[in-house]
């Protein structure tokens, strides 16, 4: 049995996996037309922990940028 262990965070990835995000709740919202019952329910908590994701991703982004002007 493998362990799984966490890569590094790499910042410089935010910004894609951010696109990425987005690209996953939009494509969700659109198969909301056709889900029913336990499937739409599915697809409403993934969006809703997808929107955290993006603004977690979102202050992320934003802190680093500040770092990187103030240059930390």
């Amino acid at each position: 049995m493998t362990i799984h262990k966490p890569g590094p965070n790499d910042s410089a990835d935010n910004k894609e996996r951010l696109k990425k995000t987005i690209s996953n709740m939009e494509a969700a919202e659109e198969a909301l037309e056709f889900a029913e019952g336990k499937e739409r329910a599915s697809i409403k908590e993934k969006n809703a922990r997808r929107q955290e994701n993006i603004e977690d991703l979102q202050s992320e982004i934003k802190a680093e940028d500040e770092s990187r002007i103030r240059g930390y």
